[in-house]
């Protein structure tokens, strides 16, 4: 359960500076939430893995899974608000 709280934590906190540091993908508090934690949950699963620190649950792996999420979490925030904002014109 530790590395889906990190990750889920990291894409929460990406979702929401992803949203701060690019108006233009702005999607309301909510929303970046919610795609920031999609992200930080499929990224920092995909992330950890490929680094190795998928199992793990000492204090570096954690602080890994909290990472990759919040990356992860912000790029999806970002690339998701400036699609969804451009559709809606």
């Amino acid at each position: 359960m530790g590395p889906f709280l990190a990750q889920l934590l990291g894409g929460l906190a990406g979702g929401a500076a992803g949203g701060k540091v690019a108006p233009a993908s702005n999607l309301g508090n909510a929303g970046n939430m919610v795609a920031g934690a999609i992200g930080g949950l499929t990224g920092g699963t995909l992330l950890g893995s490929l680094a190795g620190l998928a199992g793990g649950t000492d204090i570096a792996a954690l602080a890994g899974q909290l990472v990759g999420g919040g990356i992860t979490g912000l790029i999806v925030q970002v690339v998701a608000g400036l699609i969804i904002n451009k559709m809606r014109g």
